[in-house]
């Protein structure tokens, strides 16, 4: 696949931003989301958010209206060209990844298959 220069490798959109930055401020010692892809779900592979502290070396680095997100090497590759959304629908609230490489999706969107 190949990347146009100005084109984010993960995209994070400003309402996923905001809320974030929001989550980060009322949890002590936290300054970044991290977000990982692991083996698992219902689709073969699943997202991980977790409030972490630092950074380590090979981190992507998103920075967006004050929040910060971490993605390690491994799971850029997993989602190269995805948006991170938030949603507030009827069945609740939650972080959403839209990934191009994704053949398939479990109901939930937290899991998925390439």
């Amino acid at each position: 696949m190949t990347m146009v220069e100005d084109r984010p490798r993960v995209a994070l959109t400003e309402r996923a931003a905001r809320r974030i930055a929001e989550i980060v401020a009322g949890e002590p010692g936290a300054e970044a989301l991290r977000v990982s892809v692991e083996g698992g779900g219902c689709s073969g592979f699943q997202y991980k958010f977790d409030l972490v502290s630092g950074r380590e070396p090979d981190d992507l680095v998103i920075e967006r209206e004050g929040a910060v997100v971490l993605i390690d090497e491994m799971s850029v590759g997993y989602m190269e060209g995805s948006e991170i959304d938030f949603v507030d629908e009827l069945i609740g609230a939650s972080f959403k990844i839209q990934n191009p490489n994704a053949t398939a999706a479990c109901g939930c969107g937290t899991s998925f298959s390439i």
